[in-house]
């Protein structure tokens, strides 16, 4: 494969990931690890952190316009985000020493959760 198709890919890897996160305010990682694993040949452990640094500056954009439209409560959103910044840290330890297997597990679960919520 070229390097033009590569990078083709990467950017609609990054579209895709992008319009799931402004269009939903979040959710992007989840669509970013399997594109990354399965569109892009990323290992399980590699395709997580990437999705991590790849949304956040997608996450801040996305914030900003929330703000902006006046989304912005900041009795939730302060501690939420604490609360999200320490989960945030032990999840990248675990993710560290965690076999690959259970990371996929977690992650399978997690989006079977997430997904059988949203239907009731």
């Amino acid at each position: 494969m070229n390097v033009k198709s590569k990078n083709f890919k990467r950017v609609l890897a990054g579209g895709l990931t992008g319009a799931v996160n402004g269009l939903f305010g979040g959710g992007g990682g989840m669509v970013a690890v399997p594109i990354l694993k399965n569109m892009l040949g990323y290992k399980e452990k590699g395709a997580h952190a990437t999705a991590i640094l790849v949304i956040a500056p997608v996450c801040l954009v996305s914030a900003i316009t929330y703000i902006v439209n006046g989304y912005f409560i900041p009795g939730i959103v302060i501690p939420a985000a604490i609360g999200s910044t320490a989960g945030g840290m032990i999840g990248a330890l675990m993710l560290e020493k965690l076999p690959t297997g259970i990371v996929n597990a977690i992650f399978i679960a997690v989006m079977l959760v997430a997904g059988v919520r949203m239907l009731f």
